[in-house]
């Protein structure tokens, strides 16, 4: 059982594009890395990918960051993932599994695997991409393999048994992790701790409530029947009163 959040074993990567919120990460010793993808930079007003992305490798050496390419066929993937992967060591280019015709990405993340290059396999669902992913990754090669645990709970399915499942597959390719993405709420990070899962990502909400970790709940009791009344309060409401009430 988690008691505080010091006690967690599961890395934990910020993600999001928001250099403001990426620079108050760097004060927060549980963040060991940084995560974004395109969808992310739109909302957050990037409009250069190259110059952002040049940017945050260098304001984040410290970090591994995860950059993910967006050309759709399979040659100019590759090298859009080399060109990312020259900005700097502390680079992951993240490869979709498939391109959005289905495609497998299997070829190119194994070219690029062989070469040294560090990669972030993204998008997975199904414990097949994962054993036809970890079997493309060059062992000994650092590597993520990021399971959208979320998106597979939002669709009625618990996505535990398929993160233990790729625990037991990845585990015969060293240098490879698995990532837990796309995480819903603060108790995902706490199950994936306790299975084992290397790295979770996890958005500035619920980054916000790592505070919680631990928290006694008959005082969480409190501090929401607080929150009631004060809001009430602040927000003048009032209801008659009338002597009595009749049953």
């Amino acid at each position: 059982m988690i008691l505080n959040k010091e006690q967690l074993s599961v890395k934990i990567f910020a993600d999001g594009a928001e250099l403001e919120v990426m620079k108050q990460m760097t004060s927060n010793p549980l963040i060991k890395g940084f995560t974004t993808n395109p969808t992310l930079m739109k909302k957050a007003g990037v409009k250069d990918y190259e110059e952002f992305a040049n940017f945050v490798v260098s304001e984040f050496r410290d970090y591994p960051i995860s950059l993910e390419v967006f050309l759709d066929d399979l040659f100019s993937m590759e090298q859009q993932a080399r060109k990312l992967a020259s900005f700097g060591d502390n680079v992951y280019v993240k490869i979709p599994v498939t391109n959005t015709k289905g495609i497998s990405t299997a070829p190119v993340i194994s070219n690029l695997s062989r070469d040294g290059i560090k990669v972030n396999v993204t998008a997975l669902t199904l414990l097949s991409q994962v054993k036809e992913v970890t079997d493309a990754l060059q062992s000994g090669v650092s590597s993520y393999i990021s399971i959208f645990a979320g998106r597979i709970a939002d669709t009625g399915v618990d996505p535990l048994p398929l993160m233990q499942e790729a625990l037991e597959v990845i585990g015969k390719k060293s240098a490879v992790e698995l990532l837990w993405a796309s995480p819903r709420e603060l108790l995902n990070v706490i199950q994936a701790d306790q299975i084992g899962c290397h790295i979770i990502t996890a958005t500035k909400d619920i980054l916000s409530k790592l505070n919680l970790i631990g928290k006694d709940l008959k005082e969480y009791s409190l501090d929401t029947v607080k929150m009631f009344y004060q809001d009430a309060c602040a927000a003048g409401y009032s209801i008659a009163l009338v002597d009595k009430i009749a049953v």
